[in-house]
């Protein structure tokens, strides 16, 4: 397989990117992480995906969406923390990469993780699959990568996640810096931490949730 570089693959007629940046203007509580032009085009190619892509849209031209006021973080060129598409899926530059078994995509802020099923997941593949900390497994989400995007910019995702809410989580959420998820004790997955106003939180780094939950679901 002939690898493409960043620049080849940033050249398109129609990139993704100027349709999810008006999305991103029009929506109140949602914003960009900027990112240096030269780790955009570095990820771009490390995924060996084309900015036409909502994928390579975004590794190319933002760290991440930080949107729902901070409830969602969507991943791209890395930045303030957060790593880029290629680091989270360990992808690395300037190889031939093997279509992984899924691809994580996203976060949210009590540390569950969106990925695209690449087969791995077992639901689909091309669809977005979410981890949950009350579920402690893969679920998908009834669609493909943009139409995911499209919906957590837009709000209409926040329906989805009303059960994992609780009544002030738009200002803790909103305090939070972008590698910084809740933790919820106890945890969303036991019987005691179902109402989510009637346990006790606090910001941790989103590595120390993803930690937790993932020895959750081993032990569960």
């Amino acid at each position: 397989m002939t690898l493409l570089s960043g620049a080849q693959l940033a050249d398109v007629d129609d990139p993704a990117w100027p349709r999810i940046l008006e999305l991103v203007s029009a929506t109140p509580g949602t914003r960009t992480l900027r990112i240096s032009s030269a780790q955009g085009l570095r990820t771009l190619e490390s995924l060996q995906v084309t900015a036409r892509s909502t994928l390579g849209a975004l590794a190319l031209n933002c760290g991440a969406i930080i949107a729902d006021h901070g409830w969602f973080r969507l991943l791209g060129g890395g930045g303030e923390g957060l790593p880029d598409l290629a680091t989270a899926n360990q992808l690395t530059p300037g190889t031939s990469p093997a279509p992984p078994s899924y691809m994580v995509v996203g976060y949210d802020a009590l540390g569950g993780r969106f990925a695209i099923d690449g087969g791995g997941l077992g639901v689909a593949p091309g669809q977005v699959c979410y981890f949950g900390p009350d579920t402690l497994q893969w679920d998908g989400l009834g669609g493909g990568h943009s139409a995911f995007v499209e919906a957590v910019i837009s709000g209409s995702m926040g329906e989805t996640f009303a059960d994992l809410r609780w009544s002030t989580w738009q200002r803790d959420v909103e305090a939070l810096a972008p590698d910084q998820g809740i933790s919820a004790y106890p945890p969303p997955f036991s019987e005691e931490g179902r109402n989510l106003d009637e346990v006790s939180r606090r910001p941790v780094p989103l590595s120390e949730l993803f930690a937790f939950y993932d020895e959750a679901s081993a032990q569960l």
